[in-house]
């Protein structure tokens, strides 16, 4: 490591980064932090991101870690600026995605004197980061910037926060580069663990596991796991490409409103194995699973201290070199199928609705998984039509979901964005509502700026969508749920992209295609049926049910 002689700290932190594998930072840029901003730009290997809202940013750079498991770094100014990342920050926090937050201080000679009226920034985020620090003098930004990358990619992966004032990225450093330590934690005894996992799966009558997002890294290791023991593997929430959906293994998606015969393997389960996994509200069917009769081995790093009613064991490693373990050393078990496989696969197979003159939004998602290529990467956030694109869309191949598990609003089109940066050669379609595509929408006019062809299918129904669904269970009525239909293809071409209105199914596929083919982004504006509210669900007959209870 050689000494970095008469260069600032900026030009420092930037080199830093690089080295270490970050190739985006997102921002809306501040005046706190306008020299890092210009290092960025004499860094090859570094692309800065201007974003147009700071949420968006977030979303962004955890979309970007999210995908290439190496933090993209998120920058924003003081006060308000830094709290419009929080919803970003959890996510990533929730979703163990690798992230890297600097957030601008004060001047550390304060010319002013007394207090700013400034909230404390690390101690706001302290709850939702795997790491939070303050640089105390412009000499340590550059080795807490290393050490900040180290925690955010090892053990349980998240964010790390970093605190710095202004005036440090102009001071001089002379000192070495500082490098973080990524290497693996290879401490604990790994064979010992695989064989006594294997052990526990040799002498288990139905096991089953539950992939992850930490699973994701270890996608082929698993799949070899579970031919070699013949495990039922269901995929966590939102987790849908940890293990392929067309495997002969797979027994579903631990989602919502999932059908009680998919979850058949689950119920009679006498060992469950959670691989990389965060055993959510959601995973566990509102903590339902794992029974008190069912042994628990849990298998990552970074686990929550959590209680239950039952056996558990914890194999705290990484999960892909555990996992080669586990297969070495297991005997091959040859067990059936699981039974919910046949009933979890016609879960999947969209309605018919040819005789629907409505577009029913079922037919969306059919139309857009036939017509893009099998590796497209699809972001989706917590919008109802998410649930059709989980239930319908059918992922088979690894990397290709980008969906918050914290049920955030407005991540499709920034992780879409952020995801064709990260992927340049793969086609990338953000699945949205109208309702989300308000929020952060506006991040079209980033991808044209950035020449980053994605495609953005917005689902319009004029609905909050979730919310209708409880009021018309709940009141027979709804109060500030609804809003008027938005021109979203005019909208789109005002700022350089290409923009659509498709109004009738039959427009659906040569739309899809003729956007396929565009060198820019594209916004497809699909009307769909306002009473199909759920995969499973039409408001029209919860109102019916309200008036008759």
């Amino acid at each position: 490591m050689g000494h970095e002689e008469n260069r600032t700290v900026a030009e420092v932190a930037v080199r830093v980064l690089v080295e270490a594998g970050v190739r985006r930072a997102y921002t809306v840029p501040g005046d706190s932090f306008l020299e890092f901003l210009d290092a960025c730009q004499f860094a090859p290997k570094m692309t800065l991101v201007m974003a147009r809202h700071e949420a968006a940013a977030a979303f962004m750079a955890e979309a970007d870690g999210k995908l290439r498991d190496i933090p993209a770094l998120v920058l924003a100014t003081r006060g308000p600026g830094a709290m419009n990342l929080m919803a970003g920050v959890h996510t990533a926090y929730e979703d163990e995605t690798p992230l890297l937050v600097m957030l601008a201080a004060r001047p550390s000679l304060n010319l002013r004197g007394g207090l700013t009226g400034e909230p404390d920034a690390i101690e706001m985020f302290r709850p939702y980061a795997k790491w939070a620090a303050r640089a105390e003098s412009a000499t340590d930004v550059p080795d807490l910037i290393a050490e900040a990358l180290e925690e955010a990619q090892t053990g349980r992966r998240g964010p790390a926060v970093l605190s710095i004032p202004a005036d440090y990225w102009v001071a001089p450093f002379d000192g070495p580069l500082p490098v973080p330590d990524l290497s693996p934690d290879r401490s604990g005894a790994l064979l010992r663990s695989a064989d006594e996992v294997a052990a526990l799966l040799s002498d288990a009558r139905f096991p089953v596991a539950i992939a992850g997002s930490r699973a994701r890294p270890a996608r082929e290791e698993l799949i070899a796991v579970a031919d070699k023991l013949g495990l039922a593997v269901y995929n966590a929430f939102r987790r849908q490409d940890a293990f392929p959906e067309n495997h002969a293994r797979y027994a579903g998606h631990l989602g919502i409103g999932i059908p009680q015969r998919q979850l058949d393997a689950l119920d009679r389960a006498d060992l469950v194995l959670s691989i990389g996994a965060r055993l959510d509200e959601v995973t566990t069917q509102n903590y339902r699973y794992p029974l008190p009769t069912q042994t628990l081995v849990m298998i990552g790093t970074g686990f929550d201290q959590t209680w239950r009613s039952g056996l558990t064991f914890r194999v705290e490693c990484e999960i892909e070199p555990f996992l080669r373990e586990l297969c070495a050393v297991a005997e091959p078990r040859a067990r059936r199928s699981s039974a919910a496989n046949a009933v979890t696969h016609t879960f999947m197979t969209p309605p018919d609705t040819r005789g629907s003159a409505l577009i029913h939004p079922a037919d969306v998602v059919r139309a857009v998984r036939k017509v893009v290529p099998e590796n497209t990467v699809v972001t989706s956030d917590s919008c109802n039509f998410a649930g059709f694109v989980q239930r319908y869309w059918c992922f088979t191949e690894p990397k290709t979901q980008l969906g918050p598990a914290n049920r955030a609003l407005g991540y499709a089109v920034p992780a879409a964005v952020a995801a064709k940066l990260a992927a340049p050669k793969t086609t990338v379609v953000a699945m949205v509502a109208d309702s989300s595509m308000m929020m952060t929408g506006q991040e079209i006019e980033t991808a044209v700026r950035y020449r980053t062809p994605v495609i953005v299918v917005v689902v319009q129904n004029g609905l909050y969508g979730d919310m209708a669904m409880h009021q018309a269970r709940a009141h027979g009525r709804l109060s500030g749920v609804s809003f008027p239909v938005v021109d979203f293809a005019s909208w789109a071409r005002s700022v350089g992209a290409a923009g659509y209105t498709v109004e009738s199914p039959e427009q659906l596929e040569p739309t899809i295609a003729r956007a396929l083919h565009h060198q820019r982004p594209s916004v497809i504006d699909v009307r769909t049926d306002t009473d199909v509210i759920s995969p499973d669900v039409r408001l029209s007959s919860l109102f019916q049910a309200n008036r008759s209870s």
